[in-house]
Parts: C-alpha cells; structure tokens; sequence
C-alpha cells in the first residue's frame, strides 16, 4: 500500500509532499528518489515508532539518533516533520516526554521543522489538544465511523475542529475507512466531501494499491473542490 499526499488550499490541490515512517520500510526508496528531487520544493514528513514490536529493530535508541538514521536513508539534511506514531494512550504526553524534549531540541537547532503526533484513539488526540509541544496531528477521520476512534464521527470532528482552532496542523488519515470501502465509489465521494467541507483538515493522505488510482482520487477531489465552492 502506497500513499497519495493532498496538501490543500482553499481552491487547489497541491502535491508536494513526501510522507513515510519507520514502520512503512519505505526510507530507502524514498531516499533514492530524492536525489532527482528539488529538496526546497518538497514537504518531507516522517514519524517515529518508539513503541515494542512494528518495526524489525528490537532497539529503541532517542529520537535524536533516529532521526539522524532517518536523514540518512531520505538522502536529506532536514524532515520537514517528524511524528510519534501511533498513540493510544491518553497520558502519551507523560510517557514520551523525553522524545518529546529530544525532538523540542532537534526543532531548535533545524534538523526537523515540526514535531506532532498520529493518534489512534479519542483520548490520545485529546492529549495532543491539550499539548503545546503538538504542531501536527494526524488523525482519522471519515463520516462512517469506520477504522476511526470513535464510531461516532461528530466525536472526533469536534475535536478535530478544536485542534485546528488552536493553529494545530490536522492530516485527515483512514478517509477510505483503511480500504474497507474502497471498491465503493458513492462512498469514497461522500467521505472526500465530508472531509474537505469540514475546514479544518490541512491535508489529507489516502492510500492506493495501483498507480491508476492516483488520477482516480485527484479527479474525486478536484470535483470535490468544484462542488464545495
């Protein structure tokens, strides 16, 4: 599974981003593709896995050492942004407080631009609201409460809401339920609709199994975009 990266303004789409983490074993590609690549002109994200198990590695080294494994493998000097991946626990701020402050550091001297966090339950993305440290959050959403972190979608978009109030950057994730209804296409229409009317997602990451499908979405969202004025 690959991943399509929508960076939205209000009446585009621009495609300028690269998004990866550790998890996805995709540094090296990506990497190589690079060096064709006009770094200025490129978003350049990635997250870091410090939980047990998902990544080969047994070890668990600082942030300040992945992160500089990861601008080697992305043939870079600097990630754009770098993320705790995959939070659960509402009281993630307390137990990663030290990455945290690794990365706080890592942002002061350059090496990476902004810090923030992927959630995977309400609790954990109300622990970012809450948390000046958070710049981005990646958080998931759809209006059918599938693969979400709460069944209820009003639950999440409100605080979805309140985090891009706050100047918090929201990357809309699961759009398509984790592919559950990919092979819908009414489906697939009325979740970009609904993500993009809520005007508070920054981007949005989907994914796809087929280069094909790429043209596919951008012509859903451009319609999308039309629609919604």
């Amino acid at each position: 599974m690959q991943q399509i990266v929508l960076l939205l303004s209000p009446d585009k789409i621009m495609i300028k981003v690269l998004h990866t983490a550790d998890a996805y074993g995709s540094h090296g590609l990506i990497g190589e593709a690079m060096k064709s690549m006009d770094r200025s002109k490129i978003m350049l994200t990635s997250k870091i896995w410090v939980q047990r198990g998902g990544i080969p590695e047994p070890e668990r080294p600082d942030a300040n050492i992945v992160v500089d494994r990861f601008r080697k493998e992305l043939n870079t000097d600097y990630l754009d942004l770098v993320q705790v991946h995959l939070m659960t626990d509402g009281k993630w701020t307390d137990t990663w407080k030290k990455q945290m402050d690794i990365m706080s550091d890592l942002k002061a001297k350059g090496i990476i631009k902004a810090h923030g966090v992927s959630v995977h339950s309400l609790d954990a993305m109300q622990a970012a609201l809450e948390s000046p440290w958070v710049d981005v959050v990646h958080a998931r959403i759809n209006p059918y409460g599938i693969a979400m972190d709460k069944p209820e979608p009003q639950l999440v978009v409100d605080v979805i809401n309140k985090l891009h109030a706050s100047g918090k950057g929201v990357i809309g994730m699961k759009l398509i339920g984790a592919g559950q209804f990919s092979n819908d296409s009414e489906k697939i229409d009325n979740s970009l609709r609904f993500v993009l009317g809520l005007g508070s997602v920054d981007m949005m990451i989907v994914g796809f199994q087929e280069s094909a499908q790429i043209d596919n979405y951008l012509d859903r969202v451009e319609k999308a975009l039309k629609a919604k004025g």
